[in-house]
């Protein structure tokens, strides 16, 4: 079962958050703070404590807007520890999922926060926490089990919900202008990131550059067909253009990604 602290510094706010928490049977303990700096010093606790200890914390709910540090501040500096908890953000802007996604947060839950949707982020924490609990089960003596966050999902926002889509369900992106669209066999979802971004972030997942407008992963290409002096690729049911600039690179790198 869970140990949590939620960090709010609106005490009806945090008051609200404790009582869906301590409602749902897979949380043991859920304990509150109303500043930054508590909130550090109870992690710090429980970090000195280690993960089995009294006052060990799986997850912190926090806050994103706090007087002094802000949520995002305590993730960037919990980020510097060796196995820091899970963060969940809490808040009622929409516009921080992207930094939510550099900070590497198991979910982004908006406000006010209804029942069903605090409960879906609970499961994700609790899958999470129990995978990494497995993984350090079977490691070899003396080996230490990654963290429990991994980074292989990006959030988009729908209708006021954040989701979290897997990297490894996105064929291909496309670029539109500060933007960029992620194309799955489900669908598409746009995200406000550019697409030289996502490029340098997704190189070693196998995504590679092959127009100015697309970044494709390698292992989701159908076809390379060379017509006269123009190259595509087929992705799906998605013919793409591949500039004259990036076709070698392309060619050379499928090689290896089929050889390999």
């Amino acid at each position: 079962m869970l140990r949590v602290l939620a960090v709010d510094d609106e005490e009806p706010a945090l008051g609200e958050l404790l009582y869906l928490l301590r409602a749902d049977p897979r949380v043991r303990r859920a304990e509150g703070a109303t500043e930054a700096t508590e909130a550090l010093r109870r992690i710090g606790r429980a970090l000195d404590a280690g993960a089995d200890g009294e006052d060990g914390i799986d997850v912190v709910f926090l806050d994103i807007h706090m007087a002094g540090l802000t949520g995002l501040d305590v993730a960037r500096l919990l980020a510097g520890f060796a196995r820091p908890p899970l963060i969940v953000f809490v808040t009622a802007h929409e516009g921080f999922a992207v930094k939510a996604f550099d900070l590497e947060a198991v979910d982004y839950v908006l406000k006010p926060v209804r029942g069903e949707r605090l409960a879906e982020a609970i499961r994700r924490v609790h899958e999470q926490v129990h995978a990494a609990a497995a993984s350090s089960a079977t490691a070899a003596p003396g080996v230490t089990g990654a963290p429990g966050v991994t980074g292989d999902q990006i959030p988009v926002e729908l209708g006021g919900v954040t989701r979290f889509v897997p990297i490894d369900d996105i064929a291909y992106v496309e670029a539109q202008g500060d933007y960029a669209r992620l194309h799955t066999d489900g669908g598409s979802h746009l995200v406000r990131i550019p697409l030289s971004t996502l490029e340098e972030r997704w190189a070693a997942r196998g995504f590679v550059r092959v127009h100015r407008s697309h970044l494709v992963a390698l292992g989701r290409i159908d076809e390379i067909r060379l017509d006269g002096g123009s190259t595509t690729v087929r992705v799906g049911a998605a013919e793409l253009a591949v500039s004259r600039r990036h076709a070698r690179q392309l060619r050379d790198l499928l090689m290896r990604h089929v050889r390999g």
